[in-house]
């Protein structure tokens, strides 16, 4: 099925917030387990790409297009995925 874009997801976590744990971490695994935990979180048939693009089933573009991306967001525990990723 195509899918179509839905939006831009700022999922990354900025160097900002991990400068703040004072320790050196692996960002970019960080940032793709904070992906893959947010594409868990998803309904089926919605993608988040590694450049924040997401995308849609075309049945279902309209309901991802209205997906509080906030609120999944607060669902992922970021400091135990940087404790996971500390080097």
């Amino acid at each position: 099925m195509d899918q179509i874009e839905v939006g831009i997801v700022p999922y990354t976590i900025s160097a900002d917030y991990i400068a703040t744990f004072g320790a050196d971490f692996d960002s970019q695994a960080a940032d793709d387990a904070v992906l893959a935990q947010l594409n868990s979180l998803v309904p089926s048939g919605v993608v988040v790409h590694r450049n924040g693009k997401a995308f849609a089933d075309a049945d279902i573009a309209d309901k991802a297009r209205q997906l509080d991306w906030q609120a999944l967001l607060k669902q992922i525990d970021v400091e135990q995925i940087l404790a996971d990723h500390a080097r």
